[in-house]
């Protein structure tokens, strides 16, 4: 097998070549660090190998649907037993070493995929992008010159250019749709409660931070989420677990939709011609497969959402930078910490409990505002982006006169005011790559259902996907490149 070949697999293509013995996980691992070793050195997407990972592999068995499939592991919240994790931080870097797995990663191991690095992220996720100051940026395969997004940038770089075919994400306001827009994949953020987050954290980011993958194919995403859903003891709350696999459903037609479409930025603000296109597209493709689709707005206290989710950031930041300090022996200060987190963290000092009351008020207020909504429509379908991916750099969280409200004004109403909303309420969204601009770059549109309705969501992701097939899209950028685009990438 060369990278071309290996590239144009996804993961469960690739599991079934080990089943089938015409390929062994170790010739499949080699594979992935040349697919590195080719592409890494222009994107920035993998920030360290792991030099034991045969030994980490040995030691799962041989079972699980991903069985053999090369796997990347985000810098951030997830541990990895033996394996550092620096959350793209200075104050971070060099003093965390997970003693253990944490559920995730122990769920991750079950399905059999083999964990050769760590991606690059923002430094403690809080960022659409993925440039920290401690390991730089991460640059889209689809153009160099743009960023992958964030704070999943690194992962979904890496599965871009074919480097894996899946990889780990998480999501506390967009972090894993953000990413799959800018560089073409699936991103599925799953209902709140469906993916394990212990035992390290009950409740990420207040209930808005949310684990699972970037990958190129809606079966991939949908095994996946099979292979990892469920509660752990200990957990606040389980929600009610699925009908049937979701893999199942992802090749499962869906029923007459009811799709609701909006390309309405926030508070007026105008959205890119050709991400509102993009959508606009995709709503007729939807009518054309027989949904009923029509035009249509959510309602809710948008000035009260943001000032709320600017407290849930700012204090939750501020609590785990002060655990960090604590754990490490460091101290927080600006010389170790980015001026936008140093912004946060500072204003999250600030906070009280009555500002948490409040703002737990207003996500009451949010999700019953959203939720009957979802009675009167299955879908809702937006952009995924304001914007096309901004250029490198032009999104700095270190600029010099950043603030608390600046850089988050910046980074959601700015550039991805549309998926944050769903963390706060808790609901299933998917980013898919239905388009791309002019300049060839991909234009992700993403899709909300009610929650616990990720089936729904796969069973439109797949109808989808066979009407207007992206697999086959490959960047400027990528593993199985020839020389001729390499050079005009």
């Amino acid at each position: 097998m060369n990278l071309s070949e290996y590239t144009a697999y996804d993961a469960l293509g690739l599991a079934e070549l080990v089943r089938r013995r015409d390929v062994t996980p170790h010739d499949l691992a080699a594979l992935a660090l040349a697919a590195c070793e080719r592409v890494n050195p222009r994107l920035n997407a993998v920030i360290a190998l792991l030099p034991d990972w045969e030994a980490q592999f040995a030691g799962q068995g041989t079972g699980g649907p991903f069985h053999g499939v090369p796997f990347l592991i985000k810098d951030l919240v997830l541990h990895a037993q033996g394996v550092a994790c620096d959350m793209g931080s200075r104050l971070v870097k060099g003093r965390f070493v997970a003693p253990e797995d944490s559920e995730l990663m122990r769920r991750f191991r079950a399905a059999g995929v083999l964990t050769l690095g760590r991606t690059n992220t923002p430094e403690f996720g809080f960022a659409p992008i993925a440039e920290p100051v401690l390991y730089g940026p991460t640059r889209n395969p689809w153009d160099p010159s743009r960023t992958s997004g964030g704070s999943s940038g690194g992962s979904a770089a890496a599965v871009a250019a074919g480097i894996v075919p899946i990889a780990h994400a998480n999501d506390g306001g967009g972090s894993i749709r953000i990413p799959a827009s800018c560089c073409g994949l699936v991103g599925l953020k799953p209902t709140r409660g469906r993916t394990p987050v212990g035992p390290d954290a009950g409740d990420p980011l207040h209930g808005m931070g949310i684990e699972h993958v970037v990958t190129r194919t809606v079966r991939d995403c949908a095994a996946m989420l099979d292979a990892i859903e469920g509660p752990q003891p200990g957990d606040y709350f389980a929600i009610a677990r699925p009908a049937r696999p979701y893999l199942q459903e992802a090749a499962t037609p869906p029923r007459r939709l009811r799709i609701a479409f909006s390309t309405a930025g926030p508070r007026g603000a105008a959205v890119d011609a050709q991400c509102a296109q993009a959508v606009h597209v995709a709503a007729r493709l939807c009518e054309s497969l027989g949904h009923a689709v029509e035009e249509a707005h959510l309602q809710f206290d948008e000035e009260a959402f943001h000032a709320a989710n600017l407290v849930y950031w700012c204090s939750f930041l501020a609590g785990v930078i002060d655990a960090c300090g604590a754990m490490f022996g460091c101290k927080p200060s600006p010389d170790v910490l980015e001026t936008s987190t140093w912004a946060a963290y500072r204003h999250g000092h600030t906070l009280s409990a009555l500002d948490l009351e409040r703002a737990d008020a207003v996500k009451n207020a949010v999700c019953r505002s959203v939720a009957p909504f979802f009675t009167r429509h299955d879908v809702l379908l937006t952009p995924t982006l304001l914007r096309l991916p901004a250029a490198v750099g032009e999104i700095d969280a270190n600029a010099p006169d950043a603030s608390a409200r600046g850089w988050y004004d910046q980074i959601l109403l700015g550039f991805a005011p549309f998926t944050a909303l769903f963390n706060m309420t808790g609901q299933p969204a998917i980013s898919l790559p239905l388009a791309s601009s002019a300049e060839g770059v991909p234009i992700g549109v993403q899709f909300v259902a009610p929650y616990g309705d990720e089936a729904t969501l796969l069973q439109l992701a797949g109808q989808l996907e066979i009407e207007r097939p992206w697999r086959g899209r490959k960047p400027s950028v990528h593993a199985a490149a020839t020389r001729e685009e390499s050079a005009r990438a």
